[in-house]
């Protein structure tokens, strides 16, 4: 694991998304730390200077809570606030969940606790797990693309993004930020379309001002430092690892979380506004300390970099709760 640390005091634990790395964390390590916390940014499991296992079986809730608690182990620390972007902030929360003990608090950007659940209420009556993940990502890619569908299968999407490292990672990042846009899958056939072909290209050239080329130059070298075939292996093989989850852990989502919770998310963050606008209602009932909402104005869902001084904010009125 690889870990970049700021300052004294308690532990803040970092972790990013997809496609991010500890790097998405850079306007926050310096304020958390100058505040008298030790801040701790990491590249998750297959990002990165981290290593990169090619198995989706790898990258399971509990293994990636593992990850976590491993590094601070190593860095001498009993307890952290956990703080989470994307697919980060579900490893926020499940070692809310799975590692209760070490988890101070959680605060979670753009993911709610509970997301994806009961999909099919009808089909799923009964069940505790409901339907299996990549059954349910097959049976609507049958009407239209379905990103989460065309990760499932190892290879094309590997070959894809990684042939396009530079170009994946600007539309990314533009498509889901507050002043981009992402195109309508309902619009693509699954057949023949690749994920590019629904990331439309920027209207506006860098620098943005929330992401320079450097930023990017930094971004495109540490994915694809380890070569084409890992490059984008943690992000594929954590949509992979739904089933995983789904398998042996089922309770994520719907057990409670009894440490204090803070969400924010960026008000344009249009995975909130696409996938899970109900989840905000639901969450209230999951998590028994939950101290804020937190809309970022003028944020899509990268809010702690297009944002950092209000995501800033708020997460230090946090940890000052916690005191």
């Amino acid at each position: 694991m690889h870990a970049v640390t700021q300052g004294e005091g308690p532990a803040v634990l970092f972790c990013h998304g997809f496609p991010g790395l500890w790097y998405s964390w850079r306007h926050q390590l310096p304020v958390i730390a100058e505040a008298g916390y030790r801040a701790i940014a990491v590249d998750m499991r297959g990002y990165g200077r981290t290593d990169r296992p090619l198995a989706a079986t790898d990258y399971g809730n509990q293994t990636i809570v593992a990850d976590l608690m491993g590094v601070l182990d190593a860095l001498g620390e009993q307890q952290a606030v956990v703080v989470g972007h994307d697919f980060g902030a579900q490893a926020a929360w499940a070692a809310g969940l799975h590692a209760p003990d070490r988890v101070r608090g959680v605060v979670s950007v753009a993911v709610p606790y509970g997301v994806g659940f009961a999909r099919d209420k009808k089909k799923d009556a009964g069940s505790r797990r409901g339907t299996k993940p990549s059954d349910t990502y097959a049976a609507i890619a049958k009407n239209h693309f379905l990103h989460l569908h065309y990760f499932q299968k190892v290879g094309p999407a590997e070959a894809e993004l990684a042939n396009n490292a530079r170009l994946f990672l600007e539309r990314i990042y533009w498509a889901l930020s507050a002043r981009g846009s992402l195109l309508d899958f309902k619009n693509f056939p699954a057949e023949g379309t690749g994920y590019l072909d629904v990331l439309a290209d920027p209207k506006e050239p860098l620098p943005w001002p929330w992401l320079s080329e450097e930023d990017l130059d930094y971004l495109v070298e540490e994915y694809m430092r380890t070569g084409p075939e890992t490059a984008f292996i943690g992000g594929l093989n954590s949509y992979r690892a739904m089933d995983v989850n789904w398998e042996n852990d089922p309770d994520y989502g719907r057990a409670k979380i009894e440490c204090p919770a803070l969400f924010l998310c960026g008000a344009k963050d249009p995975v909130l506004q696409i996938v899970s606008p109900k989840s905000l209602e639901t969450m209230p009932t999951r998590l028994t300390d939950l101290r804020g909402i937190e809309l970022i104005p003028n944020a899509g869902h990268f809010a702690q970099q297009e944002q950092p001084k209000a995501v800033n904010n708020a997460l230090l009125h946090f940890l000052n709760t916690l005191a």
